[in-house]
């Protein structure tokens, strides 16, 4: 997390700029903060359908002209669409940047929803929510934040329900369009070898035509949690199991704390308690992770594994041991130590991807207005004490708290 500048266009637009001489690769992307959660039950589904018909042609390119910009010079352009964000990114030679902007402002700003391509990508989304379907791993997550946010936006699977993504118009794009994006809510990330006199002119050219607009529309508040346990049952082989609860959102005093437990927990690390547990000892699983993703106003703490139907009860009972561990005892100095060095071991390795630092600033100017420094970032790590974190347990991991999603073999 390397200095970086941040500065606002005239219509409310940010951007974050950290310039890199030693690399001849411009990542860059806009980042909308609207997203599934800004759906309702009538319109479930529309940002991520939004976002594929953004490629599908402007008021000056048509749908190939979008797909081969990039391309045809080495580059690469895409999205995602999540929760709370929709974005739009693109790497590129840094003698295309201009392009990249050009095309990223472009597609964002005005597509014109074209009819015949609507309905040929209608089908499309169509088909990827059937292959969704067939795909238990992916789908997981997805039903299990139903299990936890239940009718709440925040719990509708993004992609949407047959018979909306089969509903959607041209007008109800602009309408969700128009209704809850407004220009303060929008970010230009870049990093690469580009001067910060050009970041301001290009952004300048090319974003500072978005009119001043600000959204009135509030998001729905997120109901009070209340655990519960759901089984589901699909043409799968293997049974799949999902384990947490509601977490705190991004600005909670204690993520921190958080963040370095579920590492611990359940992170990327081969020593991570659960693998060590599950797989390395018991042989029950190929894999298990452990995630905590907060957002604005709330957050999911979750675990995710797969086994033999005849395992699942064992894996529960063994994830719960685990969770009961942090709970019932201090880490031990040198525990926790070893734990920070990971984490941030982990961070700094991740600066090295110039790509993932592009998404951070941009998601971190988003969601805080600025960019924490890495030294920040492990100060913040360094004042955890291990009564703080088993506080934090006690909290998060309290097993009469913890919903549960399984998917068995029909």
């Amino acid at each position: 997390m390397k200095d970086c500048t941040i500065f606002t266009l005239s219509n409310g637009i940010r951007v974050v700029h950290q310039q890199i001489t030693h690399t001849k690769i411009v990542h860059c992307g806009l980042f909308l903060g609207i997203g599934s959660r800004d759906e309702t039950i009538a319109n479930q589904g529309i940002a991520h359908f939004w976002e594929h018909m953004a490629f599908k042609g402007t008021r000056k390119r048509s749908t190939l002209d979008i797909i081969t910009s990039l391309d045809s010079v080495g580059g690469e352009l895409n999205a995602y669409t999540d929760k709370e964000k929709i974005v739009f990114f693109a790497s590129v030679r840094d003698e295309y940047f201009e392009r990249a902007v050009d095309l990223l402002s472009d597609i964002t700003f005005n597509s014109t929803l074209p009819e015949k391509e609507l309905e040929k990508e209608r089908g499309v989304i169509l088909e990827e929510m059937s292959m969704y379907l067939d795909s238990p791993d992916d789908s997981l997550q997805d039903e299990f934040e139903t299990v936890v946010y239940r009718k709440h936006p925040m719990g509708m699977n993004i992609l949407g329900r047959q018979e909306t993504v089969s509903s959607f118009t041209r007008k109800d794009f602009r309408d969700y369009f128009d209704k809850n994006l407004s220009t303060d809510k929008i970010v230009f990330s870049l990093i690469g070898n580009i001067t910060l006199a050009d970041a301001e002119r290009m952004a300048k050219r090319y974003l500072e035509k978005r009119s001043l607009k600000k959204s009135p529309v509030k998001r729905k508040a997120i109901h009070v949690y209340k655990p519960s346990e759901k089984v589901l049952s699909r043409p799968v082989k293997q049974a799949k199991c999902a384990i947490g609860r509601d977490a705190y959102p991004m600005k909670h005093e204690d993520r921190v704390a958080l963040y370095l437990l579920v590492n611990m927990l359940g992170g990327p690390g081969m020593n991570s308690r659960l693998n060590l547990s599950l797989r390395e000892k018991y042989g029950y699983v190929y894999s298990i992770d452990a995630h905590y993703i907060p957002y604005t106003d709330t957050g999911l703490f979750a675990i995710f594994f797969g086994t033999e139907p005849k395992q699942v009860d064992r894996c529960i009972k063994l994830v719960k041991q685990e969770l009961a561990r942090f709970r019932d005892k201090k880490l031990s100095t040198a525990q926790l130590n070893q734990a920070k060095e990971q984490i941030k071991g982990q961070m700094a390795m991740s600066e090295e991807n110039n790509l993932s630092m592009m998404m951070m600033m941009g998601r971190s100017v988003l969601d805080y207005k600025r960019v924490p420094t890495i030294e920040e970032v492990f100060a913040n790590i360094d004042k955890l004490t291990p009564a703080k974190l088993q506080r934090v347990a006690n909290d998060m991991f309290n097993e009469k708290q913890l919903s549960q999603l399984i998917i068995k073999p029909a």
